[in-house]
Order: structure tokens, then sequence, then C-alpha cells
């Protein structure tokens, strides 16, 4: 058992994007680099990053480059306890199978860095409208086609095969309009894949910043958490403020650290502790100092883990 001070709280590299200054993809930057990225990171005090193949897909690395990488990671003192898939379903229509081979290729890599948890799910690119938004999530994205579940279900199961064969775990995202969608949907599609090396990544901070009534997604963040919780096996991290006015219909929503923010994360830690939850946290935020914010909900975590945990 993890204790509050060495429990796995990551940063997720995400908000670096995935080129350097000078418009080079960063799995094409050089170490040099990539250590000025971790180093901000350390410098927060992480312990831990999760790379994201939106920042640096280690699957396109030659083994010369993951050696470097492994340097880099142990000069600045960082592990990885989680890689994370952004965008990358494995039921695209054009890049599926790509992405499938991609996650197969995480999965062997996983270990080797560390990681028990490799993170994936249905979301997929942005649209023009939604990269043109001041928050994407304030324009339309991609819907799965029902139609695909059963392929999705078949490629999870493969997946869950060989995360369990290496020693890890694999982790769905819940996300807007996929077969993660809410909670209910979770949670039906994680029975159908009914696999012992496959859980939940209750990121329920992707559903609370929707312009929508939280009726339609599953009820109030308290209500769907205890709906997840008892799946969950690694865990985005992410808060936002939330108001509606019901004079209008009209809904606002923006980030801010998970202290400040509608989801009362507190109470939600402290259940999930009670529901037997061990797996690895993320921290994420959207827009300002975004690695800075992280490294405040870092903080906040282990605040919330001391109270709530055993002494000894």
């Amino acid at each position: 058992m993890h204790t509050a001070d060495s429990w796995p709280i990551a940063g997720n590299m995400l908000a670096f994007g995935p080129a350097a200054p000078d418009g080079t993809p960063t799995w094409q930057a050089p170490a040099t680099y990539w250590a000025e990225c971790l180093q901000q990171m350390r410098e927060l005090g992480f312990d831990h990053i999760d790379p994201t193949d939106a920042w640096l897909p280690l699957h396109r690395l030659a083994d010369q480059q993951l050696a470097e990488f492994r340097q880099v990671l142990d000069d600045t003192g960082l592990g990885i306890s989680s890689i994370s898939m952004t965008r990358s379903s494995v039921i695209d229509a054009d890049q599926g199978e790509q992405n499938l081979a991609d996650a197969h290729r995480l999965i062997d890599l996983a270990p080797e860095f560390g990681a028990s948890i490799v993170n994936t799910g249905f979301m997929q690119a942005l649209t023009t409208d939604q990269q043109n938004a001041l928050w994407f999530w304030l324009a339309p994205g991609h819907q799965d086609d029902p139609t695909l579940r059963p392929l999705a279900v078949e490629r999870i199961r493969e997946l869950g095969d060989h995360a369990q064969a290496n020693g890890i775990q694999l982790s769905l995202e819940m996300y807007e309009d996929t077969f993660l969608g809410t909670p209910e949907a979770a949670v039906s599609f994680l029975a159908d894949v009914d696999h012992p090396a496959v859980g939940l990544n209750p990121d329920l901070g992707n559903l609370v910043r929707l312009h929508q009534p939280l009726e339609e997604l599953g009820g109030t963040p308290d209500q769907m958490y205890e709906k997840v919780l008892p799946h969950a096996n690694f865990w985005h991290i992410k808060n936002y403020i939330r108001d509606e006015d019901p004079a209008t219909g009209s809904i606002h929503s923006a980030p801010v650290p998970l202290k400040y923010g509608y989801i009362n994360y507190r109470r939600i830690i402290r259940l999930a502790l009670q529901l037997g939850y061990t797996g690895p946290f993320c921290c994420e935020h959207y827009g300002s100092d975004s690695i800075g914010v992280c490294a405040e909900n870092r903080d906040y975590i282990r605040q919330v883990l001391r109270s709530a945990l055993p002494t000894h």
C-alpha cells in the first residue's frame, strides 16, 4: 500500500504540446529539449510524470532515443507512473489499426519505465471548430459510432490480455460522446470487456465542464463518482467552476485548481479510498500556468491523503 507521501501523483506533460518551439515534433527533438521540459516538472516538486503521446509518443522512438529518454529521466530524478494515449482511438476510421499497434507498443514499453498503467480511450482528433474555440469543449466533437462497439470491446480485451501478460493494467478514460461518455455507459462497456486487467479512468472533469445539464450526463459529481470509482484503476484529475442560470438555461465553466472547483475532491478522494482505490493520480489542467496549477493540485491531493489514510 502507498502512503500519502509515496503515492504516485504525476504531472501530465500535455501542457508542453506536441512540438518544440522551433516546430520540431517532440519525438524528433533533441534530448536537451526533453530535459528542459522535465526539469521544469522536477523544479515544481514532481517525482513522476505521464509523458502522454500528445507530448512524447514513446512508441515512435528508436532504441537509441529511448535510451536517451531514460537517461534524461535518471538525470532529473523523475519516474513514469502512467503512459496516456490522447485522441488515439483504436476504432478511429483511418488510424484505428495503427493506434492499436501503438497501444501494444506502449504496453511493452510501460514496464521498462516502471509504469503500471497505460491509459487509452475513444476520444478522437479535435474538429476545426474545437481548435478555434476558446475552450475546445465549447464546440461539438467526435461521437462514437454505435455499430463499432463490438470492435471496441474486442480490441480493448485484446489490449487487456497484453497488459495482464506484462504485469500492468489498462485504463479507459471517460469522455463525452464516446462509449465511455457517462457513468452508466462506462460501467456497461467495462462489463462487456470483462477483463481483470482493464479498469476505468474516472476523469469526470471531462463531463463537468460541458455546457449541458448534468442530469443528461449522469447526475451530480457525487452521484457519478459513486458509480465509477469502484471500477477505477487510474485517475486523470482536474476541476472546473460551473454555473447554471435557470432563468436563461445558460451554463458556464472554466478550469480551476482542484480545491476551488465544482467537484469537492476532498470528499471524493476520501470516498475513493473507502472503495479501495490504489491507482496512480495524474494531474491535468488547461489554460494559465498549467504545470504550476498541477503542482498545487499534487500538494492538495497529498494533504487529503494524509488526512484520510491511517497514520500507521
